[in-house]
């Protein structure tokens, strides 16, 4: 059975320790977690990430993590999914997280009228050639942590900072720009967990 905690607004550092924490402290019998959160402004850097992804200085905060992936960026208005999760013991590889984690948001984002698609070499979801979803895990021992974000209703602006996930002139959008529907955070929730959950349980 997965555990689901609602974090709220958070300090990006806070929140990365705790995941730590929690990964280096779980063991064989440890349920899986799902962490719901959004974040104050910040950038995060990827293991791989270059530092001219940074088109200019900026006052945000930029932050090296120790995820998958290039440089992305957080604040409110944007769903934090942090996947905790032992994939060792669910018998799936990383590649398998992803793509599990990508078909949810694919799955939530139908349920809201918006057609997306998947590029290849490019983990996250994309609509029209936007990116709406980024996607980074860590593993240690089996075990994932970080994950994705959603961009819900946000201000985009600081994302022309930065070549997004490290990819020039990567447009980047979200669900407000694409649907009519009244967004309601809670109910976004929900339905991600929903379809995520079901997924994991599933393998």
């Amino acid at each position: 059975m997965i555990q689901i905690r609602e974090k709220g607004l958070q300090d990006y550092t806070t929140i990365w320790k705790e995941m730590v924490s929690f990964t280096n402290s779980r063991n064989a019998e440890t349920p899986d977690e799902i962490w719901l959160l959004e974040h104050y402004s910040v950038f995060t850097q990827g293991l791989t990430g270059r530092s001219e992804n940074l088109l200019e200085e900026t006052d945000i905060s930029v932050i090296q993590s120790d995820r998958g992936g290039q440089i992305t960026y957080h604040a409110p208005g944007q769903l934090i999914v942090y996947c905790l999760i032992d994939i060792k013991r669910l018998g799936i590889g990383i590649k398998k997280m992803v793509s599990l984690i990508e078909q949810s948001i694919i799955d939530l984002l139908e349920e809201y009228s918006i057609s997306t698609h998947k590029v290849s070499g490019a983990p996250g979801v994309y609509v029209d050639g936007s990116k709406i979803a980024a996607l980074g895990l860590k593993v240690r021992h089996g075990r994932t942590y970080h994950g994705l974000s959603l961009n819900i209703d946000m201000d985009l602006s600081p994302y022309k900072l930065i070549n997004p996930c490290g990819f020039r002139d990567l447009n980047v959008t979200q669900m407000s720009n694409l649907t009519d529907n009244t967004l309601k955070l809670s109910e976004i929730k929900k339905q991600l967990t929903r379809h995520l959950s079901n997924y994991v349980s599933r393998t």
